[in-house]
């Protein structure tokens, strides 16, 4: 995966007020922690930042800092809920030679085969450990001339070499249905609803850059 160079600066002002007039100049707060260091808070170019984000999973080179360039993956990503601008930004700090975990893209190409059928795709991203400076863009998977009962599972992805899947082999990636299964539960929606709870997540640092951003 090739970096994506990315001039940072130390930021030194805290607080929303701080953080607004960083969004007026075009900059993005952030904050960069990882490999036992101190938080380090940063401000990056907007428009570059953005650009950047569009490829999954993207290699930052954060150049201009004090101790020299850093490599950087994005690890949450808040934007505006109305206008889709960047609002902050968490970073964790990797190595060249260093294993990952991240969630890559599933790809899919081809066509199944014609009739009364349906390609359902259980999931769209899929865990995989990968060396932090060759993370695989997305994982292709050709559904060509699949048909009813046909199905992809984790352990039938080509992965590249050096990546490994961080989910269990039989895990349903997708499959392909007679269209009148799949229209079958509408059928029964209405008859009772069952509330479900919010999804939690377990990694411990994911909170991290919440913290960091109602300090800064």
């Amino acid at each position: 995966m090739p970096e994506v160079k990315i001039a940072a600066e130390a930021r030194t002002e805290f607080g929303k007020g701080a953080a607004r007039r960083s969004r007026r100049e075009g900059k993005v707060p952030a904050v960069l922690y990882g490999h036992g260091t101190d938080t380090r808070h940063l401000s990056l170019p907007g428009h570059a930042l953005m650009l950047a984000l569009k490829t999954p999973n993207v290699l930052l080179r954060l150049e201009g800092l004090q101790r020299g360039a850093d490599l950087a993956l994005p690890k949450s990503v808040q934007r505006d809920p109305v206008r889709g601008f960047l609002e902050h930004v968490d970073l964790i700090l990797v190595r060249s030679g260093e294993k990952v975990t991240v969630e890559v893209p599933i790809r899919v190409s081809g066509e199944i085969a014609p009739g009364d059928s349906l390609l359902n795709q259980q999931i769209v991203q899929i865990p995989v450990e990968a060396d932090a400076t060759n993370i695989p863009q997305g994982i292709d998977v050709d559904v060509e001339g699949m048909d009813i009962g046909d199905a992809v599972h984790a352990s039938d992805l080509k992965l590249p070499p050096g990546v490994t899947l961080q989910v269990e082999p039989d895990t349903l990636v997708l499959h392909v249905i007679a269209q009148q299964a799949a229209e079958e539960p509408e059928a029964a929606e209405g008859e009772g609803e069952v509330e479900v709870p919010e999804s939690v997540d377990s990694v411990a640092d994911e909170s991290r850059g919440g913290e960091e951003e109602s300090a800064g």
